[in-house]
């Protein structure tokens, strides 16, 4: 085939793919019109005047001419509220049950007719007209939520609602899921609903894959964390304040929720950063402790086309000794895209394939869609048909959307049933020697001419028994399909951790795995939004997540390649790919310069390895994220908020990747203390800016003084960086050893050091040998 019968081929699927998906799309608006009701005429409502209170534990219930409120302090100072009887449960949110009520805490009078419920490290006052404050002990105000309004059909029906929040005219709003734009939200409107941008997306695309309702606000006045534990369809609108506006007074920042149905009900939990992101972690689930060998760099195409490919791929990066930890396979190595299946003609011998890589030290992780092709005869679809467990429409009929393999049906995550079923499928993906999956086309997607590509919103899901339609349902199943495949991978292979990512997610899916950044569009903007979306999944609690190295659809030139695979290299999860007519992401193809920049970024990853399974752990013990934003260890610094070219790498690194073109030095914001160049050793002193080199061999990254940071050795093994300590300062660091894939607890090694006498010393805590080489620089 020359490049114009590709061509000729490319234009052919288009538009047989566009006639189907504007069937699709034309089905998909028919099952609307008649799924679901009109909501016709509607009345507005708001809570009214307060006419009692009840005091319960860890709080109350404040009741109102029109609604009532229940506010509860749980255990371990996270905060909860809900409207006309929300209660914390149910929610996919949440790892197990609610927390208990914090017994300390209890509803009071407050003054001017109002209660205010007082705890260890918050108090809640609620008006006697239904408005909520969150303060400090002191008595400075974190939030204020507005009196809330609802919209209620008359005729019967999910009521709308609207809640306003005010917050310190200094503060800047984090968050929100993965948005391109990020990480700093700025004033806008933010669509809660996951979406398939429909190719790739740049930093205006909004929404995308994983949209979350969760807010991250840094103030002076401290941090905190909302979350409006709502899974339905809605829009938040941002407004950053502004000091001295008017008259000398404050213009407090807003922010409006606005969501289509469903509870109206928030937790809060306030602190320093990592405290906040610990709480959320108690809240949600720890984080899914990934393999070590997918700390590794990892290659990936949409469109290897055959095991001899694959071969030659990974001989290639063999033959010029550059490491390799993981290979994907993307679609194209499915029978004709029908998902747990194999093209044998491609792909004669898939489990043998898989054994040659695993002996060189190469995994395969499989790519796994949730669609499934509505085909009678096929064992898959009768199996699931015949149980019961595809999603329906109101008449009961099998919603149908179309997706790669053609028309498609969609198992209902929602259930119990259906998610033991699927994970039960993955037996199929170990048998032909994966390691891993991703999860693709998880939103769920639809393929559609005209509209969102995803199902009706009145088809039918179980909901963990409750019932309900699409619209509560969108947004939590790429989260339950992550669910099934996490538990189903965990009783196939009980003595080890599961490796799983998704395109889609929601709040607490980091229980089950991590993520990545979806079809970034190849550009200099599309390297940015690789970074603002990795921080912002972090401050929403998923630790693991990247960007596709390269963008995934166009051809990088070999500058833009380049900058972002060093930046990709200091990232959790740090994968290549691109789509099929994108042209090659193999560090080779963009010639020899580029070939040896490469291996050194590579080279690097390895040796800090065992840096990036410390952090691991640690994320799952406390919840922090690998990549932080600069101001996480100083949120009043106001100059560190606004910082979004750089971020922190654990408490030791501060990386900066270079964003823009034709850059060979760059600005970077410190925060207080002494910083070394890792590549120079030069020291620099912060708070404050500095010009550093960024040769197009390397990206700035600076380690903090004292810092003890676990590397890989030249023998391989352990071994000890330790940067030198100010004068008259102390430092240290953790250490978690690698024990494996499987589930032995981590031992957290705490190391510290100061100088004395003239030289560095490095002890153990707690005494003993420090047992390990020890490399002092920036003497």
């Amino acid at each position: 085939m020359d490049g114009r019968d590709l061509v000729r081929s490319v234009r052919l699927v288009g538009m047989v793919r566009g006639l189907r998906a504007a069937r699709s799309a034309w089905r998909r608006h028919r099952t609307d019109a008649w799924g679901l009701a009109p909501r016709g005429a509607e009345r507005a409502r708001v809570p009214g005047p307060v006419t009692g209170a009840e005091p319960q534990p860890g709080g109350g219930v404040v009741r109102f001419a029109r609604s009532e409120l229940r506010v509860m302090v749980a255990v371990g100072g996270a905060v909860f509220w809900g409207w006309d009887g929300a209660d914390p449960e149910p929610s996919y949110a949440l790892a197990g049950a609610c927390p208990e009520p914090d017994p300390r805490a209890g509803l009071e009078p407050d003054k001017d007719g109002g209660w205010r419920v007082v705890s260890q490290r918050l108090t809640v006052a609620v008006s006697r007209h239904g408005s909520v404050e969150v303060r400090t002990p002191g008595g400075v105000v974190l939030r204020r939520e507005l009196p809330p309004r609802w919209w209620e059909p008359v005729a019967g029906g999910p009521a709308r609602w609207v809640q306003r929040s005010e917050v310190p005219a200094d503060a800047r709003f984090f968050g929100l899921g993965g948005r391109a734009s990020g990480p700093r939200l700025r004033d806008g409107t933010y669509r809660l609903w996951n979406s398939d941008p429909g190719g790739s997306f740049a930093p205006g695309d909004d929404p995308l894959y994983i949209t979350m309702p969760v807010q991250v606000i840094v103030s002076d006045a401290g941090t905190h964390l909302a979350f409006h534990d709502n899974t339905w369809e809605g829009r938040v609108t941002l407004r950053e304040g502004e000091e001295g506006a008017g008259s000398g007074h404050d213009r407090p920042g807003t922010s409006e929720i606005r969501m289509e149905g469903g509870p109206l009900r928030c937790w809060v939990v306030a602190g320093a950063p990592a405290r906040v992101l610990h709480g959320w972690a108690a809240l949600t689930g720890a984080p899914a402790l990934p393999p070590s060998w997918a700390l590794g760099p990892q290659h990936a195409r949409w469109g290897f086309g055959s095991e001899r490919e694959v071969r030659r791929i990974v001989g290639g990066y063999q033959e010029r000794g550059l490491p390799l930890s993981v290979l994907h396979l993307d679609i194209d190595h499915h029978d004709r895209h029908r998902v747990f299946t194999v093209d044998r003609e491609r792909f004669p011998g898939l489990p043998g394939l898989a054994a040659d890589l695993r002996e060189s030290g190469v995994r395969l992780v499989s790519i796994v869609d949730p669609a499934v092709r509505a085909e009678r005869g096929s064992a898959l679809y009768d199996s699931g048909s015949a149980a019961g467990l595809f999603v329906r429409d109101a008449r009961g009929d099998e919603v149908r959307g179309e997706v790669w393999p053609g028309a498609c049906v969609y198992p209902d995550f929602t259930a119990p049933r259906a998610r033991d079923w699927w994970g039960s499928l993955y037996e199929e993906r170990l048998a032909q020697g994966f390691s891993g999956v991703w999860h693709d086309m998880n939103e769920p997607v639809s393929f559609s001419a005209f509209g969102d590509p995803t199902l009706p919103r009145s088809a039918r899901h179980d909901l963990e028994g409750r019932g309900g339609d699409h619209r509560e349902a969108h947004n939590v199943y790429g989260l339950a399909m992550a669910r099934a495949g996490y538990e189903g991978l965990r009783r196939l292979r009980p003595d080890e951790r599961p490796f799983l990512f998704s395109r889609s997610g929601w709040a607490g899916m980091q229980r089950y795995g991590g993520t990545w950044s979806g079809d970034v569009s190849t550009g200099w903007p599309g390297l940015r939004a690789s970074l603002s979306l990795v921080l912002g999944m972090g401050l929403c609690g998923v630790p693991y997540s990247g960007p596709d190295v390269g963008g995934f659809n166009g051809s990088p030139s070999p500058e833009l390649y380049l900058r972002w695979f060093q930046l990709g290299a200091h990232l959790p999860l740090f994968r290549t790919h691109a789509a099929l007519t994108a042209g090659r992401r193999e560090p080779w193809e963009f010639g020899p310069r580029v070939l040896e920049h490469a291996r050194a970024a590579l080279v690097e990853r390895e040796r800090l390895r065992p840096y990036f399974v410390t952090l691991s752990h640690l994320a799952r013990l406390t919840g922090a994220p690998y990549a932080r934003p600069v101001w996480w260890g100083a949120p009043e610094d106001r100059a560190l908020r606004d910082c979004e070219d750089a971020f922190l790498l654990g408490d030791c690194l501060l990386v900066a990747p270079v964003l823009e073109q034709g850059t060979d030095r760059r600005a970077v914001r410190l925060p207080r203390g002494r910083w070394y160049d890792t590549a120079t050793g030069e020291a620099y002193e912060g708070p404050g800016q500095v010009l550093i080199d960024a040769p197009l061999s390397r990206i700035p990254v600076l380690a903090r003084a004292g810092a003890v940071i676990p590397v890989r050795g030249e023998d391989g093994g352990l071994a000890l960086d330790v940067w030198a300590p100010a004068a008259g300062c102390t430092g240290g660091g953790l250490v978690v050893r690698d024990a494996g894939d499987g589930w032995e607890p981590a031992e957290v090694e705490r190391f510290t050091t100061r100088v004395h006498g003239g030289r560095v010393v490095v002890e153990r805590e707690g005494g003993g040998e420090v047992g390990l080489p020890v490399r002092v620089r920036g003497v």
